[in-house]
């Protein structure tokens, strides 16, 4: 379980690294449904974005740092789950962008759950 929930951040480092970096360079105007989003939390929101990559990565070099991982990836979470919210309120029929953030919101609850109850805060064994 250690092995699986180590791939799974490593991928949501990744996703969501390049999710800042879109975020960098295209403005909220780009998703209509994100639209209400000011330019300012925008920008922010990739700041936040690759704090939580490093936080789900960092574990695996110190394990005073492991609580990282589940706090980074409940800030994802929350932070599609969000997407998903204003989403529904802009009254967009299409609803696959939503669907997408909510399997990454998934994601990044199975990872809190494997990081809180499953295998606490272990880090990488090196065999």
């Amino acid at each position: 379980m250690n092995i699986l929930l180590w791939i799974l951040q490593v991928l949501l480092a990744l996703h969501t690294t390049v999710g800042a970096l879109w975020k960098l360079s295209n403005s909220e105007q780009t998703l209509p449904s994100l639209s209400a989003i000011p330019h300012g939390v925008w920008q922010a929101m990739s700041v936040l974005e690759l704090l939580c990559s490093l936080g789900l990565i960092v574990p695996a070099i110190s394990r005073r740092l492991a609580v990282l991982a589940p706090i980074a990836a409940a800030c994802i979470a929350s932070e599609m789950l969000i997407f998903s919210a204003l989403h529904v309120h802009s009254g967009n029929a299409k609803h696959g962008q939503m669907v997408y953030w909510l399997v990454v919101a998934a994601i990044c609850a199975f990872i809190d759950y494997g990081r809180f109850v499953l295998k606490p805060l272990a880090r990488p064994s090196v065999t």
